[in-house]
């Protein structure tokens, strides 16, 4: 400690004892506040304090020998001060290397969604933490071909974040060579299955929008089936869909599934922050988040997703235990080109 702080302890501890003001008092707080910033342990400070008694006047011995017991009461007040420092700085450590694994993740989601004649799309992607397990992409194939992939990366942190920089240069490469949904999926889960931690897998949904015919092909990897709202009938369906997660066994086969999307018709595709959202005690049924739905989807696809995630939030309680994230495909009731 140096000679400073206890110059500075020096003229508090004298003017307490001639006072006994709370100045003094709150001057010893502030005191305190600094030694902390400057990892002083408590056994110099005990140290200190009992210089400093002895250099104001005569200290019984009896004080003296009782500041040895209380020194070494307070080593390990000391020792736990020590760790915890340590540990607080491995703490600021970790959180610096987070920020910058969060930053690099939103560099690798999409700015701006596709603008498609015909189609109105909205999205919303909200994480529970700094940094998401879910994942979102869209890309597109050819003039009037899109395609969009949803999905939920096992854990959290910087292992999710170097996943999900895995499959988007995957995916980016993989779609110059426009291969169907179902081979995607196949390719994909080779490239997780070789590079990622046996413990960790992929869900994912991918399909192809072909907005001339406005044809949707995809194929699922173990993911959270959405929903196809037909205007026709005015009914959900759920998506089928089947087959093993990416990363859980090589070699896995994939089925592809075809819808024709007629005007109005819409396509929501989600991740299971949405479906395993607790309200009050128990978990929103499917059921309920298709009656929620049916009263926003007459609404632009955009503002359909913001009013449902608020909603559904409000609901909850504003606790957002999972990554949340919902996209919408719809076809327009009359699109531009007249059809």
């Amino acid at each position: 400690m140096g000679q400073d702080s206890e110059l500075m302890y020096t003229r508090i501890l004298r003017g307490y004892l001639e006072g006994k003001s709370e100045d003094q008092l709150y001057l010893a707080q502030q005191f305190g506040k600094w030694l902390l910033s400057k990892n002083i342990s408590p056994e110099e400070v005990i140290d200190m304090h009992g210089r400093l008694l002895e250099a104001l006047g005569d200290v019984p011995l009896y004080v003296r020998d009782s500041f040895q017991i209380l020194t070494e009461v307070m080593i390990e007040y000391g020792n736990a001060f020590r760790s915890f420092d340590s540990w607080r700085s491995r703490h600021q450590q970790l959180q610096a290397e987070i920020a910058v694994a969060s930053a690099m993740q939103q560099t690798l989601l999409p700015e701006r969604l596709p603008q498609c004649p015909g189609m109105d799309i909205g999205m919303v992607s909200i994480a529970a933490n700094e940094m998401s397990g879910d994942f979102y992409h869209f890309g597109y194939e050819e003039e009037g071909q899109f395609y969009v992939a949803i999905a939920d990366i096992t854990g959290k942190g910087i292992p999710a974040a170097m996943c999900m920089s895995m499959l988007r240069y995957a995916m980016d490469s993989l779609g110059e060579m426009k291969l169907p949904p179902a081979h995607m999926l196949r390719h994909l889960n080779s490239v997780v299955e070789r590079n990622i931690d046996p413990c960790m897998f992929v869900t994912m949904q991918y399909g192809r929008y072909d907005t001339v015919n406005h044809v949707f092909r995809y194929a699922t990897a173990g993911h959270e089936p959405g929903f196809l709202y037909r205007v026709r009938e005015d009914r959900f369906y759920d998506l089928d869909g089947r087959g093993a997660a990416l990363g859980i066994a090589a070699g896995s086969e994939y089925q592809e599934y075809v819808l024709q999307l007629e005007p109005g018709d819409f396509l929501v595709l989600l991740t299971d922050g949405v479906t395993e959202r607790k309200i009050d005690r128990s978990y929103i049924q499917r059921e309920e988040l298709i009656s929620y739905l049916q009263e926003e989807m007459h609404v632009p696809a955009q503002e359909l997703v913001n009013r449902l995630y608020q909603r559904l939030l409000l609901l909850s309680q504003f606790e957002q235990q999972d990554d949340y994230t919902m996209i919408v495909l719809r076809r327009d009731q009359v699109s531009k080109g007249g059809e």
